[in-house]
């Protein structure tokens, strides 16, 4: 199925907030993992996996569309150095992504395409 391109444009973009995320949560579960807080770290890890599957259906969803999903770009990571900068740092990612979307989900809606 031949997909919009602005669509798959939209995609590509939330598949590169979601490898970022599993970039950024992966590397603060090391870290808080080698500084002994272990429930965080734990928490972090499994937020990286679900963003892993997250892309895993953007991408299956772009190949369906007839797109190329983008593995290539990833957003800057935002590391923290601080328990406390990493939450912030996290939720700055979280919030950015969220802004992205709302822009995808009312383009999407506007072509009709509410399984996107």
């Amino acid at each position: 199925m031949q997909g919009d391109p602005q669509v798959i444009d939209y995609l590509n973009e939330a598949l590169k907030n979601e490898l970022t995320a599993v970039n950024q949560y992966w590397l603060h579960y090391r870290m808080l993992d080698h500084w002994g807080v272990y429930k965080l770290a734990q928490f972090e890890r499994m937020e990286s996996i679900d963003e892993m599957k997250h892309a895993d259906m953007l991408s299956e969803r772009i190949l369906f569309l007839a797109g190329l999903p983008n593995f290539q770009l990833l957003g800057r990571l935002r590391i923290g150095e601080t328990v406390e900068e990493v939450l912030k740092s996290d939720l700055a990612l979280e919030i950015e992504a969220v802004s992205q979307l709302k822009g995808a989900i009312a383009y999407c809606e506007e072509v009709k395409d509410y399984i996107s």
